[in-house]
C-alpha cells in the first residue's frame, strides 16, 4: 500500500465546505435565525448594494448572501452583505443614505 504524504485530518479539522462551495449554513443571532452563504470573489459577477452600509458590492468582491431560515424566507428575501457589515449588524441597523 502506498504511503500517504499528507497528514490525516479528522472531520472537525476540515475546512467549512460551505464557505468554499457556496452551501449555506445557519446562524442564530438576536435578530433571528438566518441562512448564510459565502460568495467568493471569483463567483461574484454582479453589482449589489449592501443593506448594512448602503455601499456597492462590486464584481470580484467576496461577500455573503443572507436570507431568513424560517419557512417565510424565499429567493426574494436574499440580501447580499459585506462580511464585515453582516458581522456588525447588531451594532448597525440596515440603512439607506441615497
Amino acid at each position: 500500500m502506498p504511503r500517504r504524504n499528507r497528514p490525516g485530518r479528522d472531520r472537525a479539522e476540515r475546512p467549512d465546505l460551505g464557505s468554499v462551495s457556496g452551501w449555506a449554513h445557519a446562524e442564530t443571532g438576536p435578530d433571528g435565525e438566518w441562512l448564510v452563504r459565502t460568495v467568493p470573489g471569483s463567483h461574484a459577477t454582479k453589482t449589489y448594494r449592501c443593506p448594512g452600509c448602503d455601499h456597492e458590492i462590486r464584481p470580484g468582491t467576496p461577500h455573503v448572501v443572507v436570507w431568513p431560515a424560517d419557512e417565510t424566507g424565499s429567493v426574494a428575501d436574499r440580501r447580499h452583505w459585506h462580511r464585515a457589515c453582516w458581522e456588525a449588524r447588531a451594532r448597525r441597523r440596515p440603512n439607506r443614505r441615497r
